[in-house]
């Protein structure tokens, strides 16, 4: 069994199987580290390996019974020096602020140094990280947010630099608004590696009760990078946040491996990983059960968008398995910077309202392009409607307006946004319920192009009828096929829909005029 090292650093190192299996391997294997055997029967496509020694080699073996293994030669990565934070008072104990003691750990070491966060449990306000080091947290180690907040440090929406420019740190749904920082937070750093089988505990309950309401500032991330790069995430279990969970802004160069976010199915906006206007990032064997969107790319609204125009970009997604948020892999509604070349692929959506999850309104600006969005090998069960474009999501102050609700042909303007081409191969669907896919252009501005191959919607036999997108003047729908409007090409190839009801496509667009079909 072929495998490839995604993510190593010096102490550990994360493996991803070379197959076309979603999620999980189709039979187990195990896996040997220098001649130790390390998971027996496994069947994870992706997997970690921890405990190793900084600047060694290591043979890795991995194979099915009676087969023979694949073998790679590994060595680890050389480090500095390792500080151990109980060396600077850190007690682990659940009671004491322990913030000091562990940020006293990441400010003393050198370049290439890791900070060590053995097995116990540290409460702490904020960390600010920096750069060249890495923070390993022992399996059994956990840190707490402290649940009073709003004593904490405050991150500025905007300020102005010494020639008179803008400076944005504070951010709330995609403007610069000031925020409280959050349990890690890294700001103008590079090369920085967050490792081990530990956990960050949010405590977000002592937020979820009042998710609207300004505390001082706006809640805080639990994880959050901002003008950043090179930046690794591995292992960890990201809990309970009192907002997103992990929230890179201004950044390139990010991986995220074998990680678990989770929180309760109705915990408000605890999107799992928003990643906002960044470049180059890698998701990969992530487990996600969270209250909001599991994953969710942005590029901010129109103020950034318009005046950085920067978009999120060349975001792979792969072995990751969704589980009950809103939406699976979503893209906006804060896109107003846009968002281009995105491939999601050997992913699992289980019970999310919708799979693809496509949020824009007018207003959202020119430079809210969103194109080269490219879905492959996803199974989805229980979703209610897979795949769903929304140019008409009711959200902001003046959602409700009819500047956003008509489905008039209005002006093309600096708020017109613009979606490109999507692609769907070998997309598999049981028990949906509401719609198969529902995709609705804006009429002056129709979605450029949507193709579908080799995909399979099976209807729940006793399914609810339900929205399928958050826009105003649509009926509910159930058991819907394919609903296209404002399309200005669909191609479809061996689509397969089983339990639908009524006509299996719908919409304004002219089908027979502008499709081809092949069976």
């Amino acid at each position: 069994m072929k495998f490839k090292v995604i993510m190593l650093s010096s102490t550990s190192m994360t493996l991803e199987l070379e197959n076309n299996d979603v999620v999980n391997t189709k039979g187990f294997y195990n896996l040997y580290v220098n001649g130790r055997l390390i998971y027996e029967k496994e069947n994870r496509n992706v997997v970690s390996v921890y405990q190793l020694k900084p600047d060694t080699d290591y043979e890795i073996r991995v194979g099915q019974e009676r087969e023979e293994c694949y073998i790679k030669r590994i060595k680890t990565h050389s480090e500095s020096i390792c500080l151990n934070v109980k060396r600077f008072n850190a007690k682990g104990d659940g009671v004491t602020d322990d913030t000091v003691a562990i940020q006293a750990a990441v400010i003393c070491s050198p370049d290439n140094g890791r900070v060590f966060i053995p097995q116990g449990r540290y409460k702490v306000k904020t960390i600010f990280l920096k750069s060249n080091m890495t923070l390993e947290l022992e399996k059994g180690a956990t840190l707490v947010f402290d649940g009073e907040f709003y004593q904490g440090g405050i991150l500025p929406g905007l300020t102005m630099d010494s020639k008179g420019g803008e400076y944005y740190l504070g951010s709330w749904e995609g403007n610069p608004l000031d925020s409280y920082t959050s349990l890690l937070q890294g700001i103008n750093i590079g090369n920085v590696k967050i490792i081990g089988e530990g956990t960050l505990e949010g405590q977000g309950s002592n937020w979820w009760h009042s998710p609207k309401e300004k505390k001082g500032a706006w809640r805080p991330r639990l994880v959050q990078f901002i003008h950043s790069r090179d930046i690794m995430i591995q292992g960890l279990t990201l809990q309970n946040s009192p907002s997103w969970t992990l929230h890179p802004l201004f950044s390139r160069n990010l991986t995220f491996t074998d990680l678990k976010i989770l929180g309760p199915k109705e915990s408000p906006n605890t999107d799992g990983l928003n990643p906002e206007s960044c470049e180059n990032v890698e998701i990969i064997g992530v487990y996600f059960s969270v209250g909001d969107d599991c994953i969710a790319l942005k590029s901010g609204k129109i103020y950034l968008g318009k005046k950085l125009k920067c978009p999120s970009k060349n975001i792979t997604i792969r072995n990751c398995s969704m589980n009950f948020g809103h939406g699976a892999v979503v893209i906006g509604s804060e896109m107003a910077g846009g968002v281009k070349d995105v491939r999601v692929s050997q992913c699992f959506f289980n019970e999310t309202d919708r799979g693809l999850r496509i949020k824009t309104r007018r207003g959202r600006g020119r430079e809210g392009r969103i194109e080269n969005i490219h879905f492959e090998n996803i199974q989805m069960s229980k979703v209610l409607t897979p795949l769903v474009i929304n140019s008409f999501y009711f959200c902001d102050p003046d959602g409700h307006s009819e500047y956003v609700r008509t489905k008039k042909v209005l002006p093309i303007d600096e708020g017109t946004p613009y979606l490109g081409d999507f692609t769907f191969e070998r997309i598999h669907c049981t028990d949906c319920q509401v719609a198969a896919g529902f995709f609705y252009g804006l009429p002056e501005e129709p979605i450029r192009s949507i193709s579908l191959k080799n995909c399979s919607f099976i209807f729940k036999e006793k399914a609810e009828e339900g929205y399928p997108a958050m826009m105003d003047d649509i009926p509910k729908y159930c058991k819907a096929g394919l609903v296209f409007n404002n399309i200005k090409e669909v191609t479809m190839e061996n689509v397969w829909l089983e339990g639908y009801e009524g006509e299996r496509i719908t919409g304004n667009y002219d089908f027979k005029k502008n499709c081809r079909e092949y069976n």
